[in-house]
């Protein structure tokens, strides 16, 4: 069982990824929406590699890539929003990528930040919209962006995914998490890239999150080397009820296939503030062990949470407990 944590403020000394290694930590997630390799290499050659050593830990490097996926520009500071009132997206509002200031059209829903945020279009220009606030909150930088029942045009892999993947060797990359992956062209486009880089070896791990993933789920599951069960961005296109049977289904389709999987997004959520969690989220990451997944993965509790080290213990010591049953339970017949 993988076990990856990623990186971020609350995670890039050396003594806490020590610790988190020490809690049972195997790998780490690199969120390139966020940062660049450029930028990181600091972070990864004096305290990443350094405590994985000092741990004694083969670590994994997972660099997570811009991809197709959707995400608002960077904010001088966080927008608040407020229910009820109009927002403006675009020049003289928030930043967001031109391909939905040209695909969007008055009446579509807007969702940001994995759906904690709802806008409704009103007006639309060709270089702002004009929306309703439907849920509320604080907007930061950087934060996931769906229009949703609409195909934006993106393509396969930025200017900055080429110029990230030419440092991964460098650096160390293990796997290349693919976001958004639309089916096998995507994966093919990605393969190519590494292959150009002389990086066969490096895994590609698929994520699951679009409607056209779904749509031809089969060949990215032929094509991947690993499928990612990435429940946030599927979350906001599907009714949040239905996400426990979908990710049910996208694991049984993967292991009839062979091909191995994994969960993440928020199985620790609450982690992020608090220092035990929520006896739903131990429940969940339990039930992902039991359905085969190869690997959990936690992101904003190990990048921005106040409490890194604890939230890998507890998914570290989750994992171990759903392992030793499912043992038990393959013995007995039971399964």
């Amino acid at each position: 069982m993988e076990l990856y944590g990623t990186l971020g403020t609350s995670c890039q000394r050396r003594e806490t990824l020590y610790a988190m290694f020490q809690a049972g930590m195997t790998g780490a997630r690199l969120n390139l929406s966020h940062t660049t390799l450029q930028a990181c290499i600091l972070l990864l050659e004096q305290e990443f590699w350094p405590a994985a050593r000092q741990a004694g830990v083969r670590a994994s490097l997972i660099v997570d890539l811009q991809g197709p996926e959707l995400r608002v520009g960077r904010l001088a500071e966080p927008v608040p929003l407020q229910e009820g009132k109009s927002a403006v997206l675009g020049v003289d509002g928030v930043p967001i990528p031109q391909s939905v200031l040209e695909a969007a059209r008055p009446g579509d829903q807007i969702s940001l930040d994995d759906s904690a945020l709802l806008l409704t279009v009103r007006e639309t220009a060709p270089n702002r919209l004009t929306c309703r606030v439907e849920r509320g909150g604080l907007l930061k930088s950087r934060k996931s962006l769906a229009l949703l029942g609409r195909e934006v045009a993106a393509p396969t892999l930025t200017a900055e995914d080429r110029a990230n993947l030419d440092l991964a060797g460098r650096l160390g990359v293990t796997h290349v998490l693919q976001p958004f992956v639309r089916g096998r062209e995507d994966v093919e486009t990605l393969r190519a890239a590494l292959r150009e880089r002389g990086l066969e070896g490096v895994r590609i791990m698929a994520k699951v999150e679009h409607p056209a993933g779904l749509e031809h789920l089969d060949e990215i599951i032929e094509a991947a080397d690993v499928v990612c069960i990435a429940r946030g961005d599927l979350g906001n296109h599907i009714p949040l009820w239905e996400l426990p049977s979908l990710q049910k289904r996208i694991a049984a389709r993967c292991r009839a296939a062979g091909r191995a999987f994994f969960v993440v997004t928020q199985l620790l959520w609450s982690m992020e503030q608090r220092a035990v969690p929520t006896r739903a989220e131990v429940c969940d990451i339990y039930n992902a062990v039991l359905d085969g997944s190869c690997a959990l993965m936690l992101t904003g509790e190990t990048a921005v949470g106040r409490y890194p080290v604890q939230a890998m213990e507890y998914l570290a010591k989750t994992a171990r407990c759903a392992l030793r049953d499912l043992k038990e339970m393959e013995r007995n017949g039971s399964r």
